[in-house]
């Protein structure tokens, strides 16, 4: 089974031997700058939702002291930064090809 980004969350939560109320408390919404719920985590852990925005990864990220780029990989997006890029289709296609080649 492959890793998922609730799984991983989890995982390095425990390790770091953080509660979920306390991470909860690290991870900041963006649109109020108020913590997530202890809930919202657990169901984010339990892969019952995924973090809606690239804000909530990368708070992740801090809170946790993991790489970003990871996470997103995990969450099945992309940085705003590389989506902004305005790479054609066709580079696209080349740099999954690429990244496909080089995990096998």
């Amino acid at each position: 089974m492959s890793e998922t980004f609730g799984s991983f969350i989890l995982q390095k939560r425990k390790e770091k031997g953080i509660s979920q109320k306390v991470l909860a408390t690290r991870i900041l919404r963006e649109e109020d700058g108020k913590p997530i719920s202890p809930q919202y985590l657990n169901d984010i852990e339990r892969d019952r939702r995924n973090p809606t925005s690239d804000h909530l990864i990368n708070q992740f990220a801090s809170a946790l002291d993991l790489q970003a780029e990871y996470l997103f990989y995990l969450a099945g997006t992309l940085p705003q930064d590389v989506r902004a890029a305005g790479a054609k289709p066709e580079e696209v296609v080349r740099f999954f090809n690429a990244f496909r080649k080089s995990t096998r």
